[in-house]
């Protein structure tokens, strides 16, 4: 069963503003809503993050009915706005225009009360003096300011944007950031779907990780970007690329394996600082100082973790067997290679099992 329901404003502060239950979306060759549960409470700014293709859009367009769930319940305590990635102006009229028709013609207002508010927030997003201007003559930034003052004139309880940067020039991206964060101090309840992750870890009180068709995380700005529960939100998060492989043959697997880290960080653009301290890495500490250390094919597993946030690199070297230091056991020259390489190394022995971590300059 799907159901949409206004409830009454007597039970306004009582209530969740949005109760999402079991929502599932299913399409002919996908199913990008699994099973969606959350509650969201008046005035909450939630942010919506996640990989591409997780549903993360097919939410807010079930939530505003511009899509038909195929089960579950929504139920929604208020009047909703929607501003949209790719703006959905009036062509033919002009920026006053846009925004005074559905005044107008949903909310029965004057012109001269749809002239007013038009004007009010037209002051607000800082497009004043673009009344007469028709869209076309909009950079991209100013047609998503007047795309949300278009939203606030209706007088909205809620307010979801998708992805209301995504066609932006990274120029202009400011400038639309900038007014909803000024939309964040009136109390407006939002759901924000955004790849700005520093604009969602600034002005959300909460942050949905999405993946796999459900919410996978849910938590504050704090937990989710700093100390995420789950591997998925912290590879997320973090916007890793992780090369993972393993030397079960000693040497006749290390050149191979070289090779393919080499391909790995051309793929991914690493910067080239840091393809050459890894580099130093694999023949100074792993070949030389390490894999000579150890009984013959003894099984090495070998982890990178390049962050495009940092552009820093965590290496994790695992192997069993009694403890080898390889950072202890290399000569000046090695030694002074992994000075400029690496730092924070850290080395563990529990049960056999052997640790080492470190970080790549």
């Amino acid at each position: 069963m799907v159901r949409l329901t206004l409830l009454s404003k007597i039970f306004y502060h009582y209530m969740h503003m949005i109760s999402i239950r079991h929502l599932k979306k299913v399409y002919p060759n996908a199913t990008p809503l699994l099973d969606i549960n959350a509650e969201i409470k008046r005035g909450e700014i939630v942010s919506i993050i996640g990989p591409s293709g997780t549903g993360k859009s097919t939410l807010l367009r079930c939530i505003n009915r511009l899509e038909k769930p195929t089960s579950g319940e929504v139920v929604v305590d208020g009047t909703m706005g929607m501003v949209f990635q790719t703006f959905n102006l009036f062509n033919h009229l002009t920026v006053i225009e846009n925004i005074m028709v559905a005044q107008r013609d949903i909310l029965h207002r004057s012109q001269k009360e749809a002239y007013d508010k038009a004007m009010e927030l037209l002051h607000k997003v800082g497009l004043a003096d673009k009344v007469d201007s028709l869209p076309e003559e909009l950079s991209g930034g100013q047609k998503q300011r007047v795309a949300i003052a278009r939203t606030l004139a209706m007088d909205p309880d809620i307010v979801l944007f998708d992805e209301p940067t995504s066609a932006l020039d990274p120029t202009m991206v400011g400038e639309v950031l900038t007014v909803i964060r000024g939309l964040a101090e009136r109390g407006l309840t939002m759901l924000i779907v955004t790849h700005e992750m520093n604009f969602a870890k600034e002005i959300s009180k909460r942050v949905f990780f999405m993946d796999e068709g459900v919410i996978y995380e849910d938590g504050t700005p704090d937990q989710i970007f700093n100390h995420p529960q789950h591997e998925k939100t912290r590879l997320f998060i973090r916007r890793l690329k992780v090369f993972d492989e393993r030397l079960a043959h000693g040497m006749r697997d290390f050149t191979d394996i070289e090779n393919r880290f080499f391909e790995f960080a051309e793929q991914n653009q690493i910067e080239k600082r840091t393809v050459r301290n890894i580099s130093f890495v694999f023949d100074e500490l792993i070949a030389q100082n390490l894999m000579s250390k150890l009984p013959a094919e003894t099984d090495i597993h070998v982890v990178a973790e390049y962050s495009e946030v940092t552009h820093r690199a965590e290496i994790k070297i695992d192997f069993a067997g009694e403890p080898v230091n390889p950072l202890a056991q290399c000569d000046d020259i090695s030694r002074r290679l992994m000075e400029v390489a690496i730092e924070n190394y850290e080395q563990d022995n529990i049960d056999g099992k052997n640790r080492i971590r470190f970080q790549v300059k």
